[in-house]
């Protein structure tokens, strides 16, 4: 076995951690090696996309953040292009409101869409040290566990990218970098030119992934969980609130659905189609005693190539409800996942993103 096959195996190993509460066990959490690497990160955590500074504000941040860490929660996601940076200054006071040591909490950012400047967007050796710095500054750190590269960029030379980020690790501003919905051709070019010039390669890719949009993490991705040891932090676990059941019965007032610039959202996701499969999810949720959400996080977690789920909440009710998915996992016994896959039976791209 080579040296890279027995890394990726080593990083489906659960670190299973039990908390107490009044003398007594109440949940048990496991936590996952991001792909090779010797980081471990709660199978779930917690994100700030489209909440944080937009749907709601520092106060409930506090709760939902608290809720989440308290639970066992170590890893929290988020990027300058969320809420226009709001998200992470958020996210920056209530660490510091909290605070929770550094060591017990691995956080992350993403560069891209920075600003409207000419060199405010993308992945040139300029805008990604610029924005490290001004997301270090938002989020009131001196380093970042995680830093991705929020997209591909066409217009800067991928060498010149994975450049700007070793300097960056060798600077102590960021430990890990990696992608997101990066092509796995791109992905290899990256860990090839570092391993040719003796720099850090790419660690791990936040990719979309959910019962409705699988091919990238199923089948784009494998051969680089067993050749580099990827890991992955996957978003929209719940396609944009859709496996939540919310989107059923018509689009509610307030939802996501309802927010400008996501008319996407509308037009590709919440589709006669995948509405009819949720509605055919429903009664097996119903069999494992939990709710569609919780089945949906479950069936994700199933994946062992996924290092953690990345959750969203508006109220820390929603963060303690999305734990339960914990125990529905050891649940999807064979038989289940076949019975899901009869009815998701779609592997293509949904349009989510």
């Amino acid at each position: 076995m080579n040296e890279s096959v027995d890394n990726t195996s080593k990083s489906r190993e659960h670190i299973r951690v039990d908390l107490l509460q009044n003398g007594q066990v109440f949940l048990q959490l496991n936590y996952r090696r991001l792909g090779s690497a010797g980081l471990k990160l709660s199978e779930l955590s917690l994100g700030s996309w489209v909440t944080y500074g937009g749907q709601v504000g520092e106060e409930v941040a506090v709760k939902c953040m608290s809720v989440a860490y308290d639970k066992g929660v170590n890893f929290f996601d988020s990027a300058e292009a969320y809420a226009d940076g709001k998200a992470e200054i958020v996210m920056g006071n209530v660490f510091k409101k909290l605070g929770w040591k550094r060591e017990d909490i691995v956080v992350s950012s993403k560069v891209f869409w920075g600003g409207d400047g000419p060199n405010d967007k993308g992945l040139s050796r300029k805008h990604v040290f610029e924005a490290c710095q001004k997301s270090l500054k938002r989020l009131q750190l001196d380093y970042l566990d995680l830093f991705f590269c929020h997209r591909p960029d066409p217009n800067t030379p991928i060498e010149e990218t994975v450049r700007a980020m070793d300097n960056l690790i060798r600077q102590g501003k960021i430990l890990y970098w990696g992608t997101s919905e990066w092509s796995a051709a791109d992905i290899m070019r990256a860990h090839a030119i570092a391993r040719e010039l003796g720099l850090t390669p790419p660690q791990m890719e936040q990719p979309q992934y959910n019962m409705l949009h699988r091919e990238r993490v199923e089948d784009e991705y494998q051969p680089l969980y067993r050749e580099i040891g990827l890991g992955t932090t996957i978003w929209s676990p719940l396609a944009s609130g859709l496996l939540s059941g919310k989107y059923s019965k018509g689009i509610p007032t307030g939802s996501r659905a309802t927010l400008d610039g996501y008319e996407w959202l509308r037009k590709n996701v919440i589709t006669t189609e995948n509405v009819e499969k949720t509605r055919r999810l429903e009664p097996l949720a119903k069999e494992l005693d939990c709710n569609l959400a919780q089945l949906a996080l479950a069936w994700c977690l199933k994946n062992k190539n996924v290092s953690t789920v990345i959750t969203g909440a508006s109220r820390p009710e929603q963060v303690t409800e999305n734990m339960k998915a914990l125990d529905v996992e050891p649940k999807l016994s064979p038989d289940l996942m076949e019975r899901i896959e009869a009815i998701t039976d779609d592997k293509s791209p949904s349009g989510l993103d």
